[in-house]
């Protein structure tokens, strides 16, 4: 998976600007982040329509403010430049929590 470099939404978004993305941030020192990581790969192997990206809150704190993530581990899906949908939240999320928002997107 991928991990976004330091930038800003106007970066990101260009970036993003062709195909579909899910946007993953997490942290190392999460708890939450750790409990869902497991689950990742087969997350991403059931929804290969989509490229995933880390987005690691720590390094990209100005990014996350500026789309409004105040709590992680959190999921956006951009197609074609455009958010599709969020699950942002600061709970700890299942695999099926967020199979079932993944697939509510599409």
């Amino acid at each position: 998976m991928e991990t976004l470099a330091v930038m800003n939404k106007v970066e990101m978004e260009a970036k993003l600007a062709q195909g579909n993305y899910v946007l993953f941030f997490t942290a190392d020192w999460c708890p939450d982040c750790r409990f869902i990581k497991p689950a990742m790969p087969s997350i991403m192997e059931e929804f290969s329509q989509y490229e995933f990206i880390t987005v690691d809150r720590d390094e990209n704190i100005d990014l996350c403010q500026e789309l409004m993530v105040m709590g992680i581990p959190s999921f956006i899906v951009y197609k074609n430049g455009k958010e599709a949908g969020r699950f942002v939240n600061k709970d700890r999320k299942t695999k099926e929590e967020v199979v079932d928002f993944l697939n509510n997107i599409a």
